[in-house]
């Protein structure tokens, strides 16, 4: 049996929106149960977002130090960043989201992987690239604000990221997702077998 995730909407009776931020909603839907019963729901509504495994030629990754105030934590992450214009090219957010983070640029780009960040309270997906050829992009760095005017950056060998995945240590969700599935990838069928990086993802259609 080949194990897949199927698209499947079950019936919606009622919905509001009781809260809109900024960037995302909150959403209560009372759904229809298999035995006829109603419950209530509530989520949260996102654009959905992109990320970057960025490898350079010495196999470290690139990594930013950033203060999430939800977890009240300063996280290693990957660079990532929403989507901000419904239907945008996912490769082409990934590829700003990289040179506004890093002020760098990548010449072979691939999906890693496609994943929802908590399918029982958001509707968050995020696609995650691979990136090599890095190399400094050109022309003047992108001007920082708020968290991220704090950032810090870093190259760290990937055995070492994936250390500290395993110990506890490192607790960004793509990140986390990111180092552990290159290291997949290669002790499977290798990088070559990735998707091509503007493959088509149903959980936010674009025009490649």
């Amino acid at each position: 049996m080949k194990l897949q995730d199927t698209p499947e909407e079950w019936q919606v009776v009622a919905t509001a929106t009781p809260f809109q931020g900024n960037k995302t909603s909150v959403r209560t839907d009372d759904v229809v149960m298999p035995g006829g019963t109603v419950a209530r729901r509530d989520y949260q509504v996102h654009p959905g977002s992109v990320a970057v495994l960025a490898v350079d030629d010495e196999d470290r990754v690139l990594v930013l130090r950033q203060y999430r105030h939800p977890v009240r934590h300063k996280l290693w992450e990957i660079p990532a960043g929403l989507l901000d214009v419904p239907g945008e090219n996912p490769l082409h957010a990934a590829q700003r989201e990289l040179y506004e983070e890093a002020h760098v640029k990548a010449e072979d780009w691939r999906v890693l992987t496609d994943v929802y960040t908590t399918p029982g309270g958001c509707d968050e997906a995020v696609r995650i690239f691979l990136a090599r050829g890095l190399s400094e992009a050109e022309g003047d760095r992108f001007e920082v604000a708020e968290e991220e005017s704090d950032m810090e950056l870093a190259r760290v060998p990937l055995p070492e990221l994936v250390r500290g995945v395993l110990a506890g240590e490192l607790h960004n969700n793509c990140l986390v997702v990111g180092v552990l599935s290159l290291t997949a990838a290669r002790a499977g069928e290798g990088l070559e077998a990735l998707r091509p990086a503007e493959a088509p993802w149903p959980a936010r259609p674009f025009e490649a």
